[in-house]
């Protein structure tokens, strides 16, 4: 299972908690990283089972959940910016004075209103989810979506792509299997996520690659791997330090 598709489908306490338990491990939702259970896990002179070490890392390398999800673009939070600035101090335990003079907001009540706006809003999501699951019964024309990568930096028309859509396309582009050759690299943007899409299944997740080996896993693909590795990132498939030290997969 893709990593995107394992986040979109993962359940609400499952992304309250940022992973989830399989057969022989805990895999973290927010960038892959799995956690083999039976093994002891030594951090900081401590020992930690699979399930201890994974809330350590979600925590060492994430953060929190929160501060993964509140950092995705604001098309999947459906958040304004003015919001995502206020769930932030909320999460911090600012107090509304506090909020008030670090957003130069002019009354305490204008916090409470905010509030109020916000608590509509879960209300109102709660709504929608439980019509969207009843939907599914009813709905037989309804076509399967690609899930879309929740490392995209601007969330489009060119996400919109159903499965049989990308199938399409692969088979195009990829004639002898996605794992071969590329044709060519499009220009029309739904192809161009999906070609991306798949290229990127090359790279390892949890694991950093320096650029010459970024280009050996490109270069079989395309001629022009420099290109592929620049909408890479673009696209935010993958990652890398400022100086190009580094590469790797985005969870």
């Amino acid at each position: 299972m893709e990593m995107s598709e394992r986040f979109w489908q993962a359940s609400f306490e499952e992304w309250k908690r940022g992973y989830v338990q399989a057969e022989d491990d805990h895999i973290c939702l927010l960038c892959g990283k799995r956690s083999e259970k039976g093994v002891i896990y030594p951090v900081d002179e401590l020992l930690y089972d699979a399930e201890r070490y994974m809330k350590w890392h979600i925590g060492e390398a994430h953060g929190s959940v929160f501060q993964y999800l509140i950092s995705l673009d604001k098309k999947l939070t459906g958040l304004t910016d003015h919001q995502n600035s206020l769930l932030k101090l909320f999460y911090e335990g600012k107090s509304d004075s506090d909020i008030q003079e670090e957003l130069s907001i002019g009354s305490a009540s204008t916090i409470r209103n905010h509030r109020f706006g916000l608590k509509e809003k879960e209300r109102q999501a709660k709504v929608f989810l439980v019509l969207m699951e009843l939907l599914k019964d009813k709905d037989q024309h309804a076509p399967a979506f690609v899930d879309i990568p929740k490392t995209a930096k601007m969330v489009d028309e060119r996400y919109n792509i159903t499965e049989d859509e990308k199938a399409k396309i692969i088979k195009k582009y990829f004639p002898n299997g996605s794992d071969g050759e590329l044709l060519s690299f499009t220009q029309q943007e739904k192809h161009k996520v999906v070609v991306l899409r798949e290229i990127a299944k090359r790279f390892e997740p949890d694991h950093f690659y320096n650029e010459q080996e970024v280009n050996e896993i490109l270069e079989p693909a395309f001629h022009d791997y420099v290109k592929l590795r620049r909408y890479l990132i673009e696209y935010g498939f993958l990652d890398r330090e400022p100086d190009g030290s580094q590469y790797w997969l985005k969870g």
